[in-house]
């Protein structure tokens, strides 16, 4: 279904609890009939171009205030503003909030981000004190998003474009990986960190990393994030 969105709907779409809201013109109208039947029209509101913009709201983890750029940072907390452009990430999921929860615990030192989206564990981490701090996603629109947000933040990021799960990665003290159970467990054999923060994932769902023991696990309404030793 998403997938056939985005080709069929690229101004946008957005989901609700009970309906997919998809913004086309009329000369689209009825590609979108051909594909899903008979469809609830109504004309869209003054202002629905930035509709999106009111999923992404500020949260504080610790320290940390992440949040967007149209958005006052809280007085006293350490600012990460983040615009994710065309990259997943914009700091109000809860997989990146348990993630950054399990960071503050840990002992500062180098930090790779794997799937960086928009980059907002690698600057969390950088404003946490953690350096070197390297970023890595095969999505070109991402490594522009965070390139663009260190630069917004202040903060020296190494960014790269690369598929983790075949491309050499640099060994780090602490690496996360908020991605998806299938790649978190692809990356297990790979990234040589003496701790992995991994996320993306559902509460159910339990990953199998031969290489790492699970010390920690932290949960949201839905999604899991898991604290892993090197053994």
């Amino acid at each position: 279904m998403v997938a056939q969105l985005l080709e069929l709907a690229p101004c946008g779409f957005l989901e609700e609890e009970d309906a997919l809201v998809v913004y086309t013109y009329r000369a689209g109208l009825a590609d979108l009939r051909v594909r899903f039947g008979e469809l609830e029209v109504a004309p869209v509101l003054p202002g629905w171009e930035g509709e999106w913009r009111r999923f992404h709201v500020p949260v504080v983890v610790g320290p940390l205030w992440i949040g967007p750029p149209w958005q006052k940072p809280a007085p006293g907390l350490a600012p990460v503003v983040i615009d994710p452009g065309r990259a997943f990430g914009t700091g109000a999921h809860e997989t990146t909030r348990l993630c950054v929860e399990l960071l503050l615990e840990l002992d500062r030192g180098s930090f790779l981000d794997v799937g960086c989206g928009s980059g907002v564990l690698a600057i969390a981490a950088a404003r946490l004190g953690f350096a070197p701090v390297f970023a890595f996603d095969i999505d070109e629109s991402a490594v522009d998003a965070t390139r663009r947000n260190a630069t917004a933040n202040g903060v020296d990021l190494d960014v790269k474009r690369a598929d983790a799960t075949s491309d050499p990665l640099p060994g780090a003290d602490v690496a996360a990986a908020n991605v998806t159970l299938h790649t978190v467990e692809a990356l297990g054999a790979r990234i040589e960190a003496m701790h992995l923060i991994a996320s993306g994932y559902l509460v159910a769902d339990e990953p199998r990393l031969p290489r790492f023991r699970r010390t920690e696990r932290r949960t949201g309404e839905r999604f899991a994030a898991d604290l892993f030793v090197r053994e």
